[in-house]
């Protein structure tokens, strides 16, 4: 065993070996690959169905396609980020650390200067240091299209699968996880969609306060479609967002995903989700191996994944995107190249 594997394996009681599996032979078969990635995930683990698990979307295909091998650790909570990360770096053994979510950016602006040799990312947020290669996305953009969709929908007779709208109301809700500029940033393209759509509907938000707590967005989900008469919920809240789909199906209304298809990673919700905000951080974390394979990682610098470079888009649910109106989808088509042509300024804050 070498000495900075040695240390590796000690140092690892800081976040726990248990909470860092080896996914492709464990640490010993690992060694044989020519590339080594080690994956420090956002709270709320792989398993989400969303935010997480498209990063896991990225590693898998780079996995199909290199010679590569794996860590990767689940923290349990945000002040775990600090060393998980020097965990990984400490042993040298890694040639690209993957930091998934904008929660990783203040541990990363720390534990970067201090291994300058070890190539770094963060997924949605910017941390400005030679060896890290930042990825963000425009969620406004994104958010917008499925707000103009829920737009289009709220005032109109519309049944489809497990849900109706209640025209009479025009009312649509927002379910947010932690209130951050992040999240807030869903929110507000959203609301910009929704008003572009119609301006004479109304939308209700909530913060839940967790990505990981399903009781609190069903609960939360629940009082917008019961006490506000909200036909539509679009959340961007992780596991939480499971929770908006149970209300939307025991209240017979509709709800967007967030992240990837949600109407196929939660198919038991499938006849109530219209749609999902599709965020490629597959595409990130893919791009981002890809290039350290290739060598041309380039550190320093920040990618921007927009409409126009297919990083956010909205896509119709696999069971209901059949059902919705075509001159819905026609417009939404319409609004989208105009996003992409600069003629629709979406605001990126509440």
């Amino acid at each position: 065993m070498t000495r900075n594997r040695r240390q590796f394996l000690e140092g690892a009681s800081a976040v726990g070996l248990a909470g860092i599996a080896g996914c492709v032979g464990g640490f010993g078969d690992g060694g044989s690959a020519e590339y080594r990635v080690g994956m420090v995930y956002a709270t709320g683990g792989t398993g989400d169905d969303s935010f997480n698990d498209m990063a896991k979307q990225g590693l898998e295909k780079a996995l199909e396609e290199f010679d590569l091998s794996y860590e990767k650790t689940e923290p349990g909570n945000e002040g775990e980020f600090p060393s998980a990360q020097r965990t990984f770096a400490e042993s040298g053994d890694y040639d690209l650390i993957n930091c998934i979510g904008y929660a990783q950016a203040e541990a990363l602006r720390e534990n970067a200067p201090e291994y300058p040799d070890q190539n770094f990312i963060i997924v949605d947020e910017v941390v400005d240091a030679d060896n890290v290669r930042s990825y963000t996305f425009n969620e406004p953009e994104g958010s917008f299209q499925v707000g103009h969709l829920a737009g289009l929908l709220t005032d109109r007779e519309f049944a489809a699968g497990a849900g109706e709208t209640n025209p009479d109301a025009s009312t649509v809700g927002f379910v947010g996880g932690t209130r951050t500029p992040l999240i807030e940033s869903f929110e507000a393209g959203f609301r910009a969609g929704v008003e572009y759509a119609n301006d004479d509907a109304e939308v209700v938000s909530s913060y839940v306060g967790d990505f990981n707590d399903t009781g609190r967005g069903q609960s939360t989900a629940r009082s917008m479609y019961q006490n506000n008469d909200a036909d539509i919920v679009f959340h961007a809240a992780g596991r939480t967002g499971v929770g908006v789909f149970q209300a939307a199906q025991d209240e017979g209304r509709f709800a967007i995903g967030v992240d990837d298809d949600q109407s196929l990673s939660n198919a038991d919700f499938a006849d109530v989700i219209l749609a999902s905000m599709v965020k490629r951080v597959d595409t990130a974390v893919y791009n981002a191996i890809e290039s350290v394979v290739n060598g041309t990682f380039e550190g320093g610098k920040t990618k921007a994944l927009g409409l126009e470079q297919d990083g956010v888009g909205a896509v119709y649910g696999d069971e209901l995107g059949a059902e919705i109106p075509q001159e819905i989808k026609d417009a939404l088509a319409e609004s989208k190249q105009a996003l992409i042509d600069g003629e629709i300024d979406v605001p990126s804050e509440l």
